[in-house]
């Protein structure tokens, strides 16, 4: 059907059925497909594509759309793999339809080689820009630019040439071959940089020469002859533009200048720069325009803080001697500190064990085993037996204290039960709090700690000792323990008397008490409160308090959760 006219088409032609059967193809057609006149009908189009052959339309209205042309991937035959564009024209004839293929590869290719030179040079210009923003001292970022700039170009020459105020020009930073000579540290008259050049670069004028020798590039002869010095055969020139301050001129009158150029050579042949190269070092010299603005404010800035530090050491030389007198006193302080600390634990070694044969020998008296006493003496005999045991209690504390601050205990942890050692401690101040007609009450649940299980029970029998003896009598003390998160809180209700709000954390320093005179009339000493902060401290933990005066206090310890 398809007539003679149609082999000699440049595109593949071709007719097919209801199923996308080939009916008749043209010979663009059998080259494309990889298949001839005679086995083409035993294939479809679905078997080169992969996709779904339908030549409906989806819906009214889409009949046209056939007939845009459209993209997708062909497998040959023969394995060969090409991107082509099709139109697909319907009914033709009575369930027949005609589809014209394009092999549109090259330039699938082309495009896809565009996209990855493009993110070719993102990436590159990122990197760059990088290096360039990681210093803020502005020959660093030069000599980094000059050094990328060569290695990405792979250029025999990359310099930055600085344009003086009085119209000549020096270079400043260079990366070369080994091969060629260097050009940094090179002065240059000023006819090698005119004003009317400088004028043109101020503009943005950017030149890629190809042949420095080419009479088309319209070189002087001698800047022929000067690029010739150094064996220049191509170059490309970016100017690097610096805004001038408008603070200090007319609105109208604020414009750029020159500051320098960023030069490419290529010296060991001519070289036709690409559009890629050209758009790479006009940002790159963007990036270093913007480094000149950061280097001067920063330079304004240095300025500033240099003449602020030279204030502040002014004011602060008469604070010298005042410090210096302060570090001594805090020293003395630090040191009469320690001396008073290594002294109450001797003395309290010292009291210690003639307080306990005193205490003893007064418990004797009191049982008459020793002969009985007259009613004064009796009395006279109980005082001091309470005086002695508080004076232990006291002396034993304080080496608590001593040996936990020091450092000189170490935690035994191992994994205990909280509930477990809340009922420890209940069972010791038992006798306690019947004798104070207080009853204990407890909520537990079966939770897992790693801590010291001697330690904590002494926390524990110290806080329900405070709040057995500041509860009244007939009240009810209550102990919960609970898990939240990764903690494990620890909960001592009383119904006493209550802490006002501004002891709530004195009462855990040294010897702070709410009441002193209660306290002593109850036997406290004011220290237990700071041995249980710093055996909490010591497990990694928490304690605080909370109090309604007249209603009672609660306090709260966390210890870390054992985690499965």
């Amino acid at each position: 059907m398809l007539s003679s006219v149609l082999d000699q088409a440049v595109d593949a032609i071709a007719l097919v059925d209801e199923g996308g059967y080939f009916i008749e193809v043209n010979t663009a057609a059998c080259k494309l497909l990889g298949l001839t006149p005679k086995t083409a009908s035993t294939h479809t189009l679905s078997n080169f594509t992969g996709v779904p052959f339908d030549p409906k339309p989806q819906k009214p209205g889409d009949q046209d759309d056939n007939q845009l042309p459209q993209e997708c991937l062909l497998s040959s035959a023969n394995g060969v793999r090409r991107y082509v564009e099709y139109t697909l024209t319907p009914n033709v004839h009575p369930n027949r339809h005609l589809l014209i293929l394009r092999d549109v590869t090259a330039r699938k290719e082309q495009t896809n080689h565009a996209l990855r030179q493009e993110r070719q040079r993102v990436e590159l210009f990122s990197d760059v820009t990088l290096k360039i923003r990681q210093s803020l001292h502005i020959r660093e970022i030069l000599q980094t630019t000059v050094t990328e700039v060569q290695r990405i170009l792979q250029a025999d020459r990359v310099l930055i040439y600085q344009v003086l105020p009085d119209g000549t020009g020096k270079p400043i930073s260079e990366a070369v071959l080994p091969d060629y000579p260097q050009i940094v540290g090179m002065e240059f008259p000023e006819e090698v940089f005119p004003e009317d050049y400088q004028a043109l670069y101020a503009r943005g004028r950017v030149r890629a020469i190809a042949d420095v020798h080419d009479p088309a590039a319209g070189l002087a002869a001698c800047l022929v002859d000067f690029v010739n010095q150094f064996g220049v055969k191509a170059k490309l020139i970016v100017p690097i533009l610096q805004t001038l301050d408008s603070s200090l001129q007319q609105p109208s009158k604020a414009q750029n200048q020159i500051w320098g150029l960023l030069i490419a050579h290529q010296c060991n042949s001519p070289r036709q720069w690409t559009d890629f190269e050209l758009e790479l070092m006009q940002q790159l010299a963007d990036q270093i325009s913007i480094a000149l603005a950061q280097a001067q404010l920063l330079s304004q800035l240095e300025d500033r803080v240099e003449a602020r530090t030279a204030e502040l050491q002014q004011a602060n030389r008469s604070l010298h001697q005042e410090i210096d007198d302060r570090i001594q006193a805090e020293a003395a302080l630090r040191r009469s500190h320690e001396q008073m600390h290594e002294l109450i634990s001797l003395v309290s070694h010292e009291l210690r064990t003639p307080l306990t044969s005193l205490h003893s020998a007064l418990r004797i008296l009191t049982t008459g085993q020793l002969g009985s006493l007259t009613s004064d003496g009796q009395q006279m005999l109980a005082m001091a037996d309470d005086i002695t045991g508080r004076l232990i209690r006291l002396v034993n504390r304080v080496l608590d204290l001593q040996r936990i601050e020091s450092g000189n205990i170490t935690m035994e942890k191992e994994t205990c039960d909280a509930a477990h050692l809340v009922t420890q401690a209940v069972e010791a101040m038992q006798l306690m709090a019947k004798q104070h007609n207080i009853r204990l009450v407890t909520r537990l649940s079966p939770i897992q700690i790693w801590a010291d299980p001697d330690y904590i029970l002494q926390a524990l029998t110290n806080l329900l000792s405070n709040a057995i003896k500041f509860s009244p009598p007939g009240e009810t003390v209550y102990l919960t323990v609970e898990q939240l998160d990764a903690e494990v809180r620890f909960q001592v209700c009383d119904q006493g008397q209550g802490i006002p709000a501004h002891k709530l954390e004195s009462i855990f320093e040294r010897f702070q008490q709410v009441d002193s005179s209660d306290s002593r009339r109850k036997g406290g000493t004011g220290l237990g409160l700071t041995i249980c902060r710093r055996i909490i401290e010591q497990h990694g933990g928490r304690i605080w308090a909370e109090s309604t005066p007249g209603k009672g206090s609660t306090f709260w310890f966390t210890l870390p959760a054992l985690r499965p």
